[in-house]
Formats: structure tokens, C-alpha cells, sequence
């Protein structure tokens, strides 16, 4: 696991082998409050929480409009105005003028038709006399859109007259858009122009009318956390030739996304899906505006079981039909483990999520402590983990001729509990056991040789499987659109750099929008794993020529809990006249994860780091890769960390008996220990120093 890499304790240690099964290795996130996680682990995590929806709590915005169809792949609790199979209008544009109603808009009055509210507004607005020119406008323009070689089509336009009031022609605006969708209208000098809309006339080439007229309506509306949903298209270059066309026109305001449907024949087929982007972080509150509008959050615990949070978060997104970045949590957790963490995911509703349950069960995950907050979660609301273990096959280390197991164990667990462990990543970290690890992607990154990451990225394990069948496809041929059809929907990372290197060539340029389409959590994830590398391995030197004393040069961090004071003026280099009084104790030694904005030891620690970097090519403020969007400014690790709550017991090969007997019978015992760690400090990093032997 970490080859030379240095203890704190000098106990020996013995022998015994970790995650046997998944359960064997439990992981509980300690947040902030404790009770969304405490009675998932009393009970055993059987049954999903039902809070009650109606106690939801009151910051949460209402949303426009909840959807009483089967929900779509992006926000759940909207709907976009997506027409069933028997309603498809089979005409394309060029038929007679027509205006449907958008599903996102306010119900008519009882008893009138669809588009005579419209009308009327119309009406109210124009007069009788122009409206009705309007009207004939509209009709005369889509009949010549039909006639294949009219190609004054585009240019003819209407003017409306002069509309001197600002609201009245924001109203009459939107009474146009939304009767004839196909109209476009502007201002110059307080005159109305209306002509026809060119977008909607390309668009009106590639589906239904129908389609084409809830597509511009639903666009028009622009209601948050709303979506829109094209019919059932099985022809993959159709739906592909659908999502350039919304991409390039409508890009900066919207993203598409195709998703797996049942069709009016009870088959699966597929369609594509619309939704607003979101809003920037930094808009401003309007004045007098004390709370901002707030998205759709929902929070749950996730319960998962073999399986990477980012493969989890990949299934979850896949199944909920939204974005990875749509989810935020507090940490990654163990793979050969079962795992219990908070999440909280945008645009979806509770209920949304209490659907999927039972899919999810499927692939070793369960949802449990469902309900609605105002918020995403933030760093800082973990308190840290909580961990169940067992240690199977107890033995001593060949080197141990003691015949004592239970008092090596026991002295072993004492020392840690006292002096600590040393505070390395652990080989979750780097991706243990693989091909290529984590780290190695993230140099390539931090050197910006983005074609030499990608490849890194798909080099395939060593298996016959769907995925590494597909990576390895990938790196003989570079075909991009046939990996993509291999790979399992739920690989979300995979399938987003697939589609842009099918998109944009697998050369510097492709490789970078490539790395740019996934989420920035994701992107910065690989660079931090090769930060994460540098610290272990600056910790295991200065433990190797300082030892636990504190020396000149040394970083050390103060506890003063003013936020006013920056970072490095919390972080304090030791003086020679601290070192002699033996000022500061090991604990409150700090090492920096490389960055723009640390400062670093002034001792020979600080000359390691420079010489470190420099074989890797970086140098010390290369830590922006700007192309990627990626700010990498570090920050500081104590070297040394306590492991708390710490209790533990011996069992024998028949579960309920403890061990009494001093001189155990080797393999056939095993030591259930449980403890808490702060957060970013690993069990697996602890076990080694109590057990003296690497994982």
C-alpha cells in the first residue's frame, strides 16, 4: 500500500486481512446534524425514510408545476409540455397555421378552446382589424414555408404600428410568441415588427409540427426547473442531428440529453430531453429581495455496496436523468465497503427519488433519510466518519516470536489510541490495484499534455468486460462513436469524454473540450490525487531525517479561529530559540498540498519539495491549468492524526463468543474494531499503523 512510508508507533504489530466481504468494512458520514445518519445505522438501514412531504422544509420554492406523466431524465418535477405518441401531430412545417398549447402555460379558462386565450389577449391588445391581419400573416407565411422553392419565405414581415407603453409591448410580445411560435418580433422605434422565425423553421425540418410549436412555446416561458421532451426517435443520427441543432442555436441557454423511454408499443426506445442551464452562482438579488429564488434540492443518504461514489453518482444520474454535477457530497468513499453518506441532488424531487428504489436496490445502493432542504452540500458540514471493521485470519508477523496475539493486539490498538498514526492518503486515493492510477492522470493534467491524460484515462484493466472491452477498443482504433455504443450507460465520465472526442477529434483540442465536458469536481479530482501523492511522500522524508521532533523551518498551524485571518497567516515557521524550548509538539506540524498560495517549510523539507516537483517537470506556481478551468492554490496537512471513540473486541470462528484466553488459536479469530476519524483521514491508514503491515 505504502512501501517505506513511516509509522509513529513502535509497537510490532501482527498480521490479518481487511474487507473479506463488503460488510466487514462499514462506513457511516458523521454530519452536521448527526440524526440524518443515526437511525439509518440503529436500525440497520431496512427501511427507507418517509418524511412526509408536506413537512418539507418552508425555503423551498413550490415548483411552477408538477408533472403527472412518467418524469424525464432531467428535473422530475416539471414538465415540459412533451406530447404522448397519440397526440404527434405526423405533419412537418409547412402545414396550415397552427398553435398548441403549451402544457407549461396556465390553463385555459373551462370551455375555451385551446389558443382562443391568446386570441383574445391578442385582440385586447391590437384591435379586432389588426389582429386579424396578424392572424393572416401568420397563415400565409407558413403555407409559403411549405412551398419548397419560395424564397422570399424569410423575408416578409408585418408591422404592428407604434406601441408607445413599455408593458403593453412586453405584453403583446408574448401574446405573439405565444399564439404564432413561429413568429418572432422586435422593436425599433417603439414600432412592432413581426416576422417569421428561422430557427422554427429549421427546426420544423426535423420533427413533428406539433413538437416544433411546444418546443418555441416551452422556450418562450422560460420557467425554472422546467423541461421539455421531443417523441420516442429510435434513428440515433436523427436524435443527433436534434441535439447540434438545439447546441448551436440555443446553447448558451439550454442542454439536451437523450434518455431511454417506453413508446406507445410498450418498447424501449429513446428520446432527448431539454431543461434550462443554470443560472450563475453570482447573480444579484433584486433590491429589497431578502432570499433568492431557491432551486429543487433534495437530500438522501446513500447506502452503497461495491461500488465507487462516482459509479454510484453515475447510475443515480443515469436513472434520474441528470447531470453528476447535479449531485453534491462531502467525500469519496471506499469501493470494498458498505458505505453510508449524505447527498443532496438538484432539480429532483422527494418523490422522484423515492420512485427509483427499487432500480437502484439493483445495483447494490438503497436510499434512505429522504427529504427537501434549501441547499447544496458544502465542505465543512462533515464532521467526519464513522468506521465498523473486522479483521479476519489474526496472526503474528513471522518476525514476532511472542506467543501472546491477544496482548500484541491489544498493546497495538493502546499505542495508536495514545500517539496517533501518520496522516497519509490512503490507496483509495490513487485508485488501488489498477493499471494506471489516479495520480498519474493528474500530472498529465497539471503538465497539460491533455491527449497523454485521456489515454491514461481509458487504459483498461486487465478483465473481459463490457468496460474494459470498450476502453481497450478505444486506445487500438480511436473510435470514439464505437466505444460509446459499448460502454454501460451508467459510466457517465466514460460516455461524456466519448462524445466529445467523437465530436472534436482525439488530438490536444478534442482532449481538452473532452476534459472540459465532464464535471469540474471530477476534472480536479486527478489533480489532487497527484497532490495527494507528493504529500505522503514529503511526510514519509521529514519523519525519515526529523522524526517526531519540531525543528527549525517546520510549519506548524495555529488553532486562532478568526475568519478574518488568511490561511498562511494562520501557518507559522518555527524559529530556531521555539525549537531549542521546544515550543510545539509533532501534532501541530503541518505539511502543504502543493499549491500557488502555500508557503513552505524554510528547512530541508522545502528544498525536497522544490527538487520533487521539478522531476515532474512543474514547477512551484504551475498549479492553474487555465484550459481546463482548473485552481489548484493548496493548502495544509497535520502529518499526524487521532483516532477517536476507539473501542474493539476479539471473536472466535463462532460468532457471539468473545476471546478470554490469552493464547489465541491463529486464523480462527477476529477483531471487530470501531473508531472515528476526522474527515479526509483514512481507516485503511489507521489499520496500518496498528497492525504494522501494508493492505
Amino acid at each position: 500500500m505504502l512501501p517505506s512510508f513511516s509509522y509513529v508507533t513502535d509497537h510490532p504489530g501482527f498480521r490479518g486481512t481487511i474487507k473479506n466481504s463488503p460488510s466487514d468494512f462499514i462506513v457511516t458520514e458523521i454530519e452536521m446534524p448527526e440524526r440524518l445518519l443515526s437511525d439509518a445505522r440503529a436500525e440497520s438501514l431496512q427501511k427507507t425514510s418517509e418524511a412526509p412531504l408536506e413537512q418539507s422544509n418552508p425555503c423551498l420554492q413550490q415548483p411552477k408545476k408538477l408533472r403527472k406523466e412518467p418524469p424525464g431524465p432531467f428535473a422530475k418535477g416539471c414538465h415540459g409540455g412533451a406530447p404522448s405518441p397519440s397526440e404527434c401531430d405526423p405533419r412537418r412545417a409547412g402545414g396550415r397555421c397552427s398553435a398548441s398549447p403549451n402544457k407549461n402555460q396556465p390553463e385555459a379558462e373551462p370551455g375555451m378552446k385551446p389558443g382562443l386565450e391568446e386570441a383574445s389577449r391578442l385582440e385586447s391588445l391590437l384591435g379586432k382589424p389588426m389582429s386579424e391581419l396578424l392572424n393572416k400573416f401568420a397563415c400565409d407565411l407558413k403555407d409559403a414555408w411549405g412551398l419548397e422553392n419560395n424564397a422570399d419565405a424569410g423575408a416578409r414581415e408585418i408591422s404592428l404600428g407604434q406601441v408607445l407603453d413599455k408593458k403593453n409591448r412586453a405584453d403583446l410580445h408574448s401574446a405573439v410568441r405565444q399564439k404564432f411560435p413561429f413568429l418572432v418580433t422586435a422593436t425599433k422605434d417603439n414600432e412592432m415588427i413581426v416576422k417569421g422565425n428561422a430557427d422554427y423553421r429549421e427546426l420544423g425540418r426535423l420533427v413533428t409540427e406539433k413538437e416544433t410549436s411546444d418546443f418555441f412555446k416551452f422556450l418562450d416561458a422560460k420557467l425554472e426547473n422546467s423541461t421539455f421532451s421531443f417523441e420516442p426517435d429510435g434513428n440515433k443520427e436523427h436524435r443527433k442531428v436534434v441535439h447540434h441543432f438545439i447546441n448551436r442555436k440555443f446553447g448558451k441557454l439550454l442542454e439536451t440529453k437523450s434518455f431511454t423511454v417506453t413508446d406507445a408499443n410498450d418498447q424501449p426506445n429513446m428520446s432527448i430531453m431539454v431543461r434550462f442551464r443554470e443560472k450563475s452562482c453570482s447573480r444579484k438579488r433584486s433590491a429589497g429581495s431578502f432570499q433568492e429564488k431557491q432551486d429543487l434540492y433534495t437530500a438522501f443518504t446513500l447506502q452503497k455496496e461495491n461500488l465507487e461514489t462516482l459509479e454510484a453518482i453515475g447510475f443515480l444520474a443515469a436513472e434520474l436523468g441528470v447531470l453528476p454535477s447535479d449531485f453534491s457530497y462531502t467525500g469519496i468513499k471506499d469501493k470494498k465497503a458498505i458505505t453510508y453518506q449524505p447527498m443532496v441532488v438538484k432539480k429532483v424531487t422527494p418523490e422522484r427519488l423515492k420512485e427509483i428504489g427499487s432500480k437502484v436496490g439493483k445495483k447494490g445502493m438503497k436510499i434512505h433519510n429522504i427529504h427537501s432542504v434549501c441547499q447544496h452540500l458544502r465542505l465543512g458540514q462533515l464532521k467526519g466518519n464513522h468506521f465498523d471493521i473486522v479483521v479476519r485470519d489474526l496472526k503474528h508477523h513471522s518476525h514476532d516470536s511472542s506467543a501472546d496475539l491477544k496482548g500484541r493486539i491489544s498493546e497495538a490498538v493502546e499505542s495508536v489510541k495514545t500517539k496517533g498514526f501518520v496522516n497519509y492518503y490512503g490507496p483509495q486515493r490513487f485508485g488501488q490495484g489498477q493499471n494506471v492510477q489516479t495520480d498519474q492522470i493528474g500530472l498529465a493534467l497539471l503538465n497539460e499534455k491533455m491527449v497523454k491524460a485521456m489515454k491514461l484515462f481509458f487504459t483498461p484493466e486487465d478483465t473481459d468486460d463490457p468496460v474494459n472491452d470498450a476502453k481497450r477498443y478505444f486506445l487500438q482504433t480511436e473510435d470514439a462513436k464505437g466505444a460509446l455504443v459499448m460502454l454501460p450507460e451508467f459510466k457517465v465520465r466514460e460516455k461524456m469524454l466519448l462524445r466529445a472526442l467523437n465530436r472534436y477529434g482525439v488530438n490536444h483540442e478534442g482532449c481538452t473540450k473532452g476534459w472540459l465536458n465532464i464535471p469540474h469536481s471530477m476534472r480536479i479530482f486527478y489533480v489532487h490525487a497527484y497532490c495527494s501523492k507528493i504529500w505522503n511522500e514529503a511526510a514519509s522524508y521529514r519523519l525519515k531525517i526529523y522524526g517526531s521532533k519540531v525543528v527549525e523551518g517546520d510549519l506548524v498551524f495555529s488553532e486562532e479561529n478568526d475568519e478574518n485571518i488568511s490561511l498562511n497567516d494562520k501557518v507559522h515557521v518555527v524559529t530556531a530559540p521555539e525549537e531549542s524550548a521546544n515550543k510545539y509538539s509533532i501534532n501541530q506540524v503541518v505539511l502543504p498540498m502543493v499549491g500557488h498560495s502555500i508557503k513552505y517549510p524554510s528547512n530541508k523539507v522545502g528544498q525536497w519539495y522544490r527538487e520533487r516537483l521539478s522531476k515532474d517537470e512543474l514547477q512551484m506556481c504551475k498549479f492553474r491549468v487555465s484550459p481546463l478551468q482548473l485552481n489548484i492554490p493548496g493548502c495544509y496537512r497535520p502529518i499526524l492524526k487521532n483516532v477517536q471513540n476507539l473501542s474493539y473486541f476479539l471473536e472466535g470462528s463462532e460468532k457471539g463468543i468473545e476471546i478470554e484466553d490469552n493464547h489465541l488459536n491463529e486464523s480462527k479469530v477476529s477483531l471487530h474494531i470501531s473508531f472515528d476519524l476526522d474527515p479526509s483521514c483514512y481507516a485503511t491508514v489507521c489499520l496500518r499503523e496498528i497492525m504494522k503491515c501494508d493492505f
